[in-house]
């Protein structure tokens, strides 16, 4: 059964045709060929798939296309033209929080969620916003201050550990 779903993506108004349960990662990777959404682990665990649902960050491979109807996507490549992310960009290259790139896209969808929240340079609010994210390569370290001076960058207060905004990932069910 095929069924036409609406949305918008990075934006603009997009539509899917195909089956309702097919995963949003691959409606976004194959019909729209934004590949900077990563195929890691396909069981919600790794984080690489990371997207923003109404500016909650989800994994893309958990989401039925048939669920974003009527709803906001952004994908990393949509965060590319965002000028509130262009200090998270800009820190995650100055700090090397990029090694090999398959966890990248997710960090930085993860991290502008929370940035996006109020987030601050508090390394532990970050590293629980960030839990949802599996990184192989860098042992999280840079990818914590990265984050820390992105919050600072943009002028936000350290956080105490009773002050956090709503981070980490939300399964859609």
């Amino acid at each position: 059964m095929s069924r036409t779903v609406r949305f918008r993506l990075n934006g603009l108004s997009v539509e899917s045709t195909g089956p309702p349960m097919r995963c949003l990662l691959h409606v976004l990777r194959e019909d729209f060929g934004f590949t900077g959404t990563k195929y890691g682990c396909g069981e919600g665990e790794c984080g690489a798939c990371t997207v923003l649902l109404d500016g909650d960050a989800v994994t893309a491979c958990l989401v039925p296309v048939a669920q974003v109807e009527g709803r906001d996507v952004v994908t990393v490549e949509g965060l590319a033209g965002d000028p509130e992310c262009r200090e998270l960009r800009r820190a995650f290259l100055e700090e090397g929080a990029a090694q090999c790139g398959i966890c990248t896209p997710g960090m930085l969808v993860a991290a502008a969620a929370y940035l996006g929240g109020g987030g601050g340079n508090d390394e532990s609010a970050i590293r629980e916003a960030l839990a949802g994210n599996l990184c192989r390569c860098t042992g999280y370290v840079r990818i914590v201050e990265a984050v820390a001076r992105a919050a600072a960058d943009e002028g936000r207060p350290e956080r105490s550990g009773t002050e956090r905004p709503a981070s980490g990932h939300r399964r859609e069910s």
